[in-house]
């Protein structure tokens, strides 16, 4: 029993460790910048005392709300079989039965723009965590003044182009490295702090009703640049199911929490006594010949933290894709252990060239901080209403004992919220775009997929009429097995509608499949299948997969002919139905969505390869469909 226990403990520790490396990149990073912000970003304050210390109280209490009390304790009980994230916890949502049809595409669009959001701190989290560590150089020499940039752009460049050899290797140093960051800036924080330990009566809240009543709007407007240091908080939710509750808690409570603390304490002890420091305090902390070792370790933390963002936009892709909200894309299996580690080409590209576009636009960590901060509030905001819902209405806890604590996070989402929008045009509408953008595409594809499903009911024979018409004439049989997806396992699939017309004949076993995905992560093999014979040859076969798990039809037809439910009879070849959409039908849909529903499905991935189909076994039937 106490080597059981002694084990688990030790794989507790080791999940904490990896935790350091996946899920904290982004908010460990944050000390970089966000101090920076507040007293020489864009919108800055003065850098008195009474000043620093009412930032460094919203510092505090905004840690201990919304991380400490809001992610770590209370929406990470939301989990989906272990599973986090948005998309997660909209599969928790309840469905018509329970919620009005309103209320539900109410709560769908919610989560759908907060995924989108979502893309939008991607694009940002690289560009601004990268180029502030770089600009640690600045402090070292004026000289590098002018390589900040250039250098910058490269570090994103190879941190993209690595993406396609996957993170198992570099993986495991990632938690290590991030505990030496940690360690370092705890340390860097209590150096200063013993020279000025006035700065940790900071954490007394009046100062920080006190800052905002002197400085009245300014001081809200100073709020959106302290929301910089909650900026990756959403990642302790998602990620959940890589570490699990249990580690992700450990690690904050242990480790991260007190060391981000302890720097920002820190910085705020410095610019007490040294207010000159106000364009890069954190740096300002670093012992001169540990500048530029600072500045390495802090670039490979950025990395880190853009790797984990990065991974994060392929899983929330995946996601979206099982789940019907977005077009079929490459994606590619980088780990033959860990099913999770994915990489997706298209995805990849767009985001490097959008990262270092911003970097080149923008061109330092201050312009792009204007872009940081609205899509995170906005995003938590959108989180807690969901939450609400399912508290409510899926667990059934009583709204007196909800709604104060729901009331609470908004009071916090909505003002920080509101204090991110006075950066609106200073950059704060790019995650904007970018959301309303993917927001477009997701309902268009929902829309389109769900009005395509509709026109070919009405054009499709229903299966079973299908079978007596076989039964009543003679049709020649080959041998073999024919595999025909269809959406639908009630109707007629149109690519056999078409073989069957123009060949004129049948394989002595054909197999009707249909992919189902499920409102869970994840479904395990002895789940997966259901078959029901029909009679003369025919099978119906459903195949379940979770939102985070890539369709893989051989693995299904082998489940099926292992267990014993299909005969085996080879050769086997998949049929596939390929439409041409036209935009011209009576669909429910404005012509430009038609359009764009077209264009998407014409540029997404094939069929053969997202399924996994072997090409060489593959026979493509077109059809018209007019939408």
């Amino acid at each position: 029993m106490d080597a059981v226990k002694r084990g688990s403990a030790g794989m507790k520790l080791g999940l904490a460790l990896g935790a350091l490396g996946v899920v904290y990149g982004d908010i460990g990073t944050s000390p970089l910048y966000a101090i920076k912000e507040c007293f020489h970003g864009l919108h800055a304050i003065e850098a008195s005392a009474p000043n620093i210390m009412g930032v460094l109280s919203l510092v505090v209490w905004s840690l201990t709300i919304v991380v400490s009390i809001k992610y770590i304790i209370f929406i990470m009980r939301a989990d989906n079989r272990g599973e986090g994230g948005i998309f997660a916890l909209l599969a928790l949502v309840p469905g018509e039965d329970r919620l009005s049809p309103r209320m539900r595409n109410f709560m769908i669009l919610a989560a759908l723009t907060g995924a989108a959001l979502l893309y939008g701190d991607g694009f940002i989290t690289p560009a601004i965590s990268v180029l502030s560590a770089i600009e640690g150089l600045e402090v070292a020499t004026d000289a590098a003044r002018d390589l900040v940039v250039p250098l910058t752009c490269v570090v994103l460049f190879v941190l993209f182009l690595f993406q396609r050899h996957g993170t198992t290797g570099i993986g495991k140093v990632f938690g290590p490295v991030m505990l030496v960051w940690f360690v370092a800036i705890a340390a860097l924080g209590v150096g200063e702090i013993a020279r000025n330990p006035g700065i940790l009566g900071a954490v007394n809240p009046i100062h920080a009703y006190r800052f905002f009543a002197q400085n009245h709007l300014h001081g809200l407007v100073v709020l959106g640049s302290v929301v910089l240091v909650i900026t990756g908080g959403e990642a302790l939710y998602a990620d959940m199911g890589h570490f699990g509750k249990r580690p992700i808690r450990l690690s904050w409570f242990a480790l991260v929490f007190p060391s981000l603390l302890l720097n920002y304490f820190g910085q705020g002890a410095l610019l007490l006594s040294n207010p000159e420091f106000a364009p890069n305090p954190f740096y300002g902390l670093v012992p001169r010949p540990l500048l530029y070792p600072m500045v390495g370790l802090s670039t490979i933390a950025t990395v880190i933290a853009s790797q984990a963002m990065i991974s994060g936009a392929f899983s929330l892709t995946r996601q979206a894709v099982q789940l019907g909200y977005f077009p079929r894309v490459t994606i590619i299996h980088t780990s033959e252990v860990t099913e999770g580690q994915i990489y997706i080409p298209e995805i990849n590209w767009v985001m490097m060239i959008v990262c270092i576009a911003l970097v080149l636009a923008f061109r330092g960590s201050s312009g792009l901080a204007g872009a940081y901060g609205v899509a995170v509030t906005a995003n938590m905001a959108l989180t807690s209403v969901v939450y609400f819902f399912v508290a409510t209405e899926t667990w059934k806890w009583p709204v007196k004992r909800v709604l104060p604590l729901v009331t609470l996070f908004l009071i916090f989402d909505l003002t920080y919220f509101g204090s991110n929008l006075f950066k609106f045009f200073d950059g704060g509408w790019f995650p904007v775009a970018v959301a309303i953008v993917i927001v477009v595409i997701m309902t268009a594809w929902k829309d389109g997929r769900a009005a395509l499903a509709g026109r070919f009911r009405l054009i499709s024979l229903p299966f079973d009429d299908f079978l007596r018409d076989v039964a009543q004439h003679h049709i020649y049989r080959v041998s073999g097995t024919a595999v025909f997806l269809a959406s639908s396992s009630k109707y007629t699939p149109p690519s056999l509608l078409h073989h069957y017309k123009h060949n004129q004949v049948l394989h002595e076993k054909v197999i009707l499949l249909t992919i189902i995905a499920a409102d869970v992560p994840s479904v395990h093999d002895s789940d997966r299948i259901e078959v029901e014979g029909l009679g003369n040859g025919f099978y119906r076969l459903l195949a379940h997969y979770g939102f985070m798990e890539t369709p893989n039809v051989p693995h299904v037809m082998e489940l099926a002919f292992n267990a014993g439910l299909i005969p085996h009879s080879e050769p086997i070849s998949y049929y596939l139905g390929r439409e041409t959409l036209l935009p011209t039908g009576d669909a429910k849909m404005i012509r430009w969505r038609k359009s764009l529903f077209a264009f998407l499905s014409r540029n997404s991935q094939t069929a053969t390869n997202y399924f996994g189909l072997p090409p060489g076994q593959v026979v493509e039937l077109g059809v018209q469909v007019e939408l």
